[in-house]
């Protein structure tokens, strides 16, 4: 099994994704507010990879880039403020 993660970018609009052998695995689609804030406000992991760890795993990739690119994040998905919440070592990225 060969997994890919990455990052889609489309103006105002993005996504975080993770490719399992070339099929979509999951998705995490986001939107800037402002030119230093990102709404997270989806996530989806394919039923075939549940308990995987892949939503969290991109979390940790917005967090990540949101340190790289100074910026917040504001989570309207549940899922993704759950973690976001938990785990105080995401808190600096968090608005």
């Amino acid at each position: 099994m060969i997994a890919k993660n990455g990052l889609k970018l489309n103006g105002k609009n993005g996504y975080f994704y993770l490719e399992v052998n070339d099929d979509l695995a999951a998705k995490m689609t986001f939107y800037f507010s402002d030119e230093k804030t990102i709404v997270i406000d989806h996530a989806e992991v394919d039923e075939a990879f549940n308990g995987l760890g892949y939503g969290k795993k991109m979390v940790a990739d917005a967090v990540q880039y949101a340190r790289e690119k100074e910026l917040k994040i504001i989570p309207v998905c549940p899922f993704v403020k759950k973690v976001l919440e938990r785990n105080p070592e995401y808190s600096d990225v968090l608005k």
